[in-house]
Order: C-alpha cells, then structure tokens, then sequence
C-alpha cells in the first residue's frame, strides 16, 4: 500500500484522488486485479504490483488523464475504474 496521503484502501479496493486533471477518482479492484501488470507498464509511477502480484497505486497524480486512462483500459480484466471531476464513470464502461 502507498504512503501517499492521497490513496486510501477500503475492502480491498485502492482509492485515488487526484489534485490536477479531469479525472479526479481512480479505483483498483484488488479481488478482480489478476497481476497482469499492463497498468504498470504504462504509468510505473502510478501504479506497482505487491507481493501477492495485485495493483496498487502509488501516486494518482504523476501522469495526465490520457495516460491514466490508458493504464486503465490496458488492465484485460477491468479492474481499474477512472471517474471524472463529477463523480460520473469513465472507464470502465457499463456494459
């Protein structure tokens, strides 16, 4: 788990609030995370894998919105969702 004030983890879930940008809610979904690690590869200074191979983030704020949304729709399993400023779902998309 991150020491970063901004990120909390409540069951089982990693919260994000980002200061800048649009996007202003990340949420990783450990009991869905499988350890794929594609968010990692696209934004290493959000997000990082633990010892049980599950995401969790680092720091919300250390990419723009596109990369962040990127990260996210990398993720094969949709464990990463990305709300805006008004609290309105971005990614993933409710099917």
């Amino acid at each position: 788990m991150s020491d970063n004030p901004s990120v909390e983890r409540e069951n089982n879930q990693d919260i994000g609030t980002r200061k800048k940008g649009k996007y202003k809610k990340l949420i990783i979904d450990r009991d869905t995370c499988i350890g794929a690690a594609s968010c990692v590869a696209v934004a290493p200074g959000t997000f990082q894998l633990d010892a049980e191979n599950k995401a969790y983030l680092v720091d919300p704020d250390k990419y723009d919105d596109e990369m962040l949304l990127l990260a996210a729709q990398s993720c094969p399993v949709n464990a990463i969702s990305v709300f805006d400023e008004n609290g309105k779902k971005i990614w993933p998309l409710d099917q």
